[in-house]
This record gives C-alpha cells, structure tokens and sequence, in this order.
C-alpha cells in the first residue's frame, strides 16, 4: 500500500512539474516569437492546461484523421495541425493571444523545442 501512494505522489509531482515547465515555455515563447502574447504567468498555466487539453482531444482526432496526408507531406500537416491547436487554445484563454496562422505554426514547433529542453534539464 505504501509502495502505490509514493507512486502516486510521484506521479502527481511530475505531473504539476510538466505543467509548470510547460506554463514558462509558453512564457519563453511568447518573448521571442512576435504573434504570440500571453499576459502573465497565471494566464500562461492556463493556457498550458488548454493546449494540453485541446491537443489530447481535437488534435488527437485530427491527426487521426489526416494521417494519409500526413504521410504523403512527411509531417508537414502534422506541424499545421499543433499550430492550429495553439491557436485554438487561445480563443479559449484570457491573457493568451496567437495573432495569426504563422506564428501559431511557428509557436507550436518552437513551444516543442524549448519544452523539450525544459523538460531535459529538470530531469523529467
């Protein structure tokens, strides 16, 4: 019984550590990349949970989907379809704005890269 609660509290640890790296590199993103503004970092966590949630479900149906066209472009709809979930989620969340398809396109492949190195240093 022990052994299952400290597997679940690691659980729940990583969990609230990805979502926080996640809210700063969207923070991190909306710095360097014009097009994309997020208006502090309570807006950010949110909008981190949103992306999270609008990728799991609608991105996840879309790149079922357009998984031939995916195929026959060697990804490139896949990059389209996580930059129109990014932009997506920003309809839904105050204090976070993606002004445009490019930079949500741009945001998204730049928002992988920098999670990733995030992620990388926390030892996740």
């Amino acid at each position: 019984m022990t052994a299952l609660v400290a597997e679940y509290n690691q659980s729940v640890r990583n969990w609230i550590i990805h979502w926080l790296l996640s809210g700063v590199g969207l923070l991190i993103v909306a710095r360097i990349l014009p097009g994309i503004e997020v208006d502090g970092f309570g807006a950010a966590l949110i909008a981190a949970l949103v992306v999270g949630l609008v990728g799991a479900t609608v991105g996840l149906v879309l790149k079922i989907v357009l998984l031939p066209f995916i195929i026959v472009t060697l990804g490139i709809v896949y990059f389209l379809i996580n930059g129109l979930t990014l932009k997506l989620a920003s309809e839904f969340v105050p204090g976070f704005r993606v002004n445009g398809c490019m930079p949500a396109v741009v945001g998204s492949l730049l928002l992988t890269v920098i999670d990733y190195v995030l992620y990388r240093l926390a030892g996740l």
